[in-house]
């Protein structure tokens, strides 16, 4: 008896859920606070009417077929993904770029010098 309640229950937090942890972008016809409030109002019609109509579902080209299994491999990525670098590499990599443009511009003036132009700074 109390099994019915119970089953209303659970497809109302699955429902709450689905809609709290679902990215805004896939949330079609109304605002996910809208959603919710429909849901938290009415449990059961608010739940169906989410599932139905508010939750947008991926395309039949991305969905797997019913039974496949997907292995490590068909998940690993092609290559590494780099790891962002932290502000003191940043910094690092800033000063190094910073001292090879001042050798840079520091052997063009020697380079000019040498071949006798006169004008020593061209800034």
């Amino acid at each position: 008896m109390a099994v019915v309640p119970l089953l209303i229950l659970v497809f109302f937090v699955v429902a709450l859920v689905d809609i709290i942890l679902r990215d805004s972008s896939q949330v079609k016809h109304l605002p996910k606070i809208t959603w919710i409030f429909i849901v938290i109002l009415l449990p059961l019609i608010g739940g169906v009417l989410w599932f139905a109509l508010g939750r947008e579902y991926p395309s039949a080209a991305y969905r797997r077929p019913r039974g496949t299994f997907v292995t490590r491999e068909q998940h690993a990525p092609a290559a590494p993904a780099a790891r962002p670098l932290s502000t003191e590499e940043q910094l690092a990599a800033l000063e190094r770029e910073i001292a090879d443009d001042r050798i840079r511009r520091l052997e063009d003036e020697v380079r000019r010098r040498r071949d006798g132009e006169l004008d020593p700074d061209p800034r």
